[in-house]
């Protein structure tokens, strides 16, 4: 085997943590379904009690999770959905037993939705701790809106943004391009819309058809020319091209951030640090060590085998269920394990979206992992390819790379096998 050296022997370090560097807590509930939502989330009544319950069980399995020791390193807490911000005041307190339990963590994440982003949730959240608010827009067109099936107006976009920035928040604004009736003269009148707002990250995302859902089913037998790749891709390069000239610079591939606003959350997802997903349809990644710790409070899941390295699982489990659970010990879950080839693999593929890159560490494991001439014919063909540039000491994904990124992905993924 190869010497391992300092940058290598780091990596190796990060893939052996016995606790989780992120939190995702999953809130599954919205006013209505959005047309092109294939989400773990449903449609609720408001003041359902069925949301109050949810949490509460929620707020359980968090304490059993920090009791177990899965969360003594966590850094970042994320509240997606659904839409946790129509949850209201039951949100705050799942805020509050966050900040309680892990007094460490530098970021509270909530994602929200401007319909239910009250003046007076914004007040709850900030006094129980919430750091950051990622809010839906999709679009500042009434007509667009209304194709996605969204409720809200573009007029309470701007006014609700322009309240969370006023309130401290750091705030994300959530755009999605490539959509019915858009244009690239209103793709960039929205663009433009949520940077006079004041906000400081903008995340922007081609719409992508999923088969259940009204979308998928109004486009079943056809491929409109409203979502083609080429629109999407010059919609991609047009907010890639006004945002930076706003000032904002691309970290991963399809987030944006003024300095020192980047989402230190998501960040986790492409660097192999380690996290965990409650509630109904959340993903967690852990190490063989996290794992065997999860297993203390979760007897349900079964031993890894010898050749485990990392352990993939989701919540499968409804929300009527979730809620009704005393504890982790009755949750059931979707599971994959994942050798060291298989992780080392993966680490390489996730990397690729960052626009920093992939790190000299990752590329020795990969190397020792993977068989150095494998790892090395397969960055030279990227390189020939014009997907991937040679920077320093790092291996970075061009604009090329970042518009054909399947392409890229698929061949980091490839040397899996």
């Amino acid at each position: 085997m190869a010497a391992r050296g300092t940058d290598e022997a780091r990596w190796l370090a990060r893939l052996k943590l016995p606790s989780v560097a992120a939190l995702y807590l999953h809130l599954p509930f919205c006013a209505r379904k959005c047309a092109y939502c294939d989400f773990s989330s449903w449609a609720t009544k408001p003041k359902d009690p069925l949301m109050e319950d949810y949490v509460d069980a929620l707020r359980k399995h968090l304490s059993e999770a920090e009791a177990a020791g899965l969360l003594s390193g966590c850094e970042t807490v994320y509240v997606g959905g659904g839409t946790p911000s129509f949850v209201g005041a039951p949100l705050a307190r799942l805020v509050q037993d966050v900040r309680s339990l892990l007094p460490q963590v530098s970021e509270v994440s909530c994602e929200a939705n401007p319909d239910s982003l009250s003046d007076e949730l914004l007040g709850r959240l900030l006094d129980a701790g919430c750091t950051r608010l990622s809010v839906g827009v999709q679009s500042l067109f009434d007509a667009e809106l209304t194709e996605l099936g969204r409720i809200h107006s573009a007029n309470q976009a701007q006014q609700r943004l322009g309240a969370a920035v006023e309130a401290g928040f750091d705030v994300s604004a959530d755009l999605m391009c490539a959509i019915p009736l858009q244009t690239d003269e209103s793709w960039r009148a929205s663009l433009e819309g949520v940077i006079g707002c004041g906000v400081g990250h903008v995340s922007v995302y081609p719409l992508q058809i999923e088969d259940e859902t009204p979308l998928g089913e109004r486009y079943r037998s056809s491929e409109p020319d409203f979502n083609d790749p080429e629109v999407q891709a010059r919609r991609m390069e047009l907010a890639r091209d006004l945002l930076t000239s706003a000032g904002f610079r691309r970290y991963e591939v399809a987030s944006y951030a003024r300095e020192g606003k980047d989402c230190r959350h998501n960040q986790a997802y492409w660097t192999a640090r380690p996290y965990l997903g409650l509630g109904t349809g959340a993903s967690s990644m852990l190490t063989r060590e996290g794992y065997g710790a999860l297993r203390k409070v979760c007897p349900q899941l079964p031993e890894p085998d010898d050749g485990t390295r990392r352990v993939r699982l989701t919540c499968i489990d409804r929300r009527h269920e979730l809620a009704a659970a005393r504890s982790l010990a009755d949750l059931h879950f979707d599971l994959e394990f994942l050798s060291e080839v298989q992780a080392a693999a993966e680490d390489l593929m996730l990397g690729m979206r960052l626009v920093c890159g992939v790190e000299p560490g990752l590329v020795d494991h990969a190397r020792t992992v993977l068989g150095e001439s494998a790892v090395d014919e397969t960055l030279a063909w990227c390189v020939a390819q014009g997907l991937v540039a040679h920077k320093g000491p790092r291996w970075v994904p061009t604009d090329r790379g970042w518009l054909l990124g399947n392409i890229l992905y698929g061949r980091m993924w490839d040397l899996a096998s």
